[in-house]
């Protein structure tokens, strides 16, 4: 069934929301006024934007180093996001976890994460706890084709299969990792061939059609929810900009032609193209939320400019929790 103009509105607003505050972000790391490492998910909003569209604040996800795409589809706020990138204590982590670590527990996102694989066993320990509260609510991992070659994910993925628990593996195979094609770190071509090792459904889709996305991804939830396990969703994608920030540092590991082509699909444009050609929504509608995304960058960058830095005495504040007794 074709998806109704308000889920094709939500999806564009999800979809252009990450794009704004992503572009933004790069423009603020190259003047900088961002400490530490970006990496931007410019390309791949479709898959952030189709899955999240499914799920509630209770549902939790698990993160990447790529992680504000994720923050965002899940109901991320500029202001706190951009508070958070700028180090301030009005951050969502209070200017403590920055880019790679950013979070927030009252949306379901678990966190963004520096280290590539560790978010599939978080997703996993989540799900097991919306097993254990018969809560109905699902657990959701996002990683890259790069970390389905780390041990954690292995690991990640047998355990979901044998508990059968309400997860779902989201495979943004963007085709590299970091600067190395993927076609030199693994045998196969498909990362939906491995969904079979574990006894789990795969299926791979196109991960520039946020409207394939959705499909896809509501089926693999909906099964989770219904207890029937775990299920592996590989979305073929691609990063528009280089794995760190928006220059390449230098270092040419992609063709200029390889990116122009990616960037004729783009996932914004393609939708955009799709709902003025069958009438669900028109230029106008379109107009307003990229005009309504930009508003919101502008106040949120005052915002967290404004904002203060964390005050030093709490710097042990937020990071250690305490024993239970």
């Amino acid at each position: 069934m074709d998806p109704t103009p308000d889920v094709l509105r939500d999806l564009h607003r999800r979809m252009v929301r990450i794009r704004l505050f992503e572009e933004a972000a790069g423009r603020l790391a190259e003047a900088a006024k961002l400490p530490g490492f970006l990496h931007l998910y410019v390309g791949e909003e479709a898959v952030a934007s189709g899955v999240c569209a499914h799920l509630s604040d209770a549902d939790r996800i698990t993160s990447t180093h790529r992680g504000h795409g994720h923050l965002v589809a899940k109901g991320g706020r500029f202001a706190p996001m951009m508070a958070e990138l700028m180090g301030k204590a009005t951050g969502y982590c209070n200017g403590k976890g920055g880019s790679m670590h950013i979070s927030s527990l009252e949306l379901g996102m678990l966190g963004a994460n520096g280290i590539v694989g560790a978010g599939s066993p978080i997703a996993v320990g989540a799900a097991f706890a919306s097993k254990y509260r018969a809560d109905g609510t699902v657990a959701v991992a996002f990683f890259g084709d790069g970390s389905t070659n780390i041990g954690a994910f292995h690991e990640a993925a047998n355990m979901a299969c044998a508990l059968k628990l309400p997860a779902v593996f989201v495979c943004e195979n963007n085709e590299y990792g970091e600067f190395t094609p993927r076609s030199k770190t693994m045998a196969i071509t498909d990362i939906v061939d491995r969904a079979a090792g574990y006894g789990m459904p795969g299926v791979i889709v196109d991960g520039m059609d946020v409207v394939a996305v959705h499909e896809a991804a509501g089926e693999a939830i909906a099964r989770a929810r219904a207890g029937e396990g775990p299920s592996l969703v590989e979305a073929k994608t691609y990063r528009f900009f280089n794995h760190h920030g928006v220059q390449n540092l230098g270092l040419k590991y992609r063709s200029d032609d390889e990116v122009a082509q990616w960037r004729q699909r783009d996932p914004i444009s393609l939708l955009e193209q799709r709902v003025l050609a069958d009438g669900s929504l028109t230029q106008a509608d379109l107009d307003a939320t990229w005009a309504d995304g930009r508003a919101e960058i502008d106040d949120a960058i005052a915002f967290a400019e404004a904002s203060p830095f964390p005050d030093p005495a709490s710097l042990l504040a937020d990071v250690y929790t305490e024993t239970l007794r």
